[in-house]
């Protein structure tokens, strides 16, 4: 099974709060990715900061992990899962916001868990392997 990384990993790594380098280690006999919307989140975050050597810094850290990390895109298999995923969700009168949804459907069609520091919205969601890093 393979492994897709959500955004609060990613931020708590550049934050100093874990580890990514041995994680990344410890894992390197299977699959690591990050989903398209994840890559945007973190490349939002680079564009929110105003101009200067933080901002070159960060986006510096974040170009790096877009070239070691694969970015799956969110394609018409991925749609599939999603509208299933969220039909769900609304049944149970479950919320989660749609960045989380989108990042899950893409694990769930790649037959991922998904690796986050996230514990409200992720485990709602039935058919997702979720570990906390």
């Amino acid at each position: 099974m393979g492994t897709l990384i959500d955004s609060s990993v990613l931020i708590a790594a550049e934050r100093g709060r874990l580890d990514f380098a041995g994680l990344l280690e410890r894992h390197a006999d299977e699959p690591v990715a990050i989903a398209a919307v994840t890559a945007s989140e973190l490349l939002h975050g680079v564009h929110r900061q105003k101009p200067g050597v933080r901002r070159a810094r960060i986006e510096t850290g974040i170009e790096a992990l877009l070239a070691l990390l694969p970015v799956v895109p969110f394609d018409l298999a991925a749609a599939r899962v999603h509208a299933m995923l969220s039909a769900d969700l609304r049944g149970r009168g479950q919320a989660v916001g749609a960045h989380d949804l989108l990042i899950a459907a893409t694990g769930v069609m790649l037959g991922y868990r998904i690796a986050t520091r996230d514990r409200r919205s992720f485990p709602r969601i039935r058919g997702l392997d979720v570990v906390y890093w």
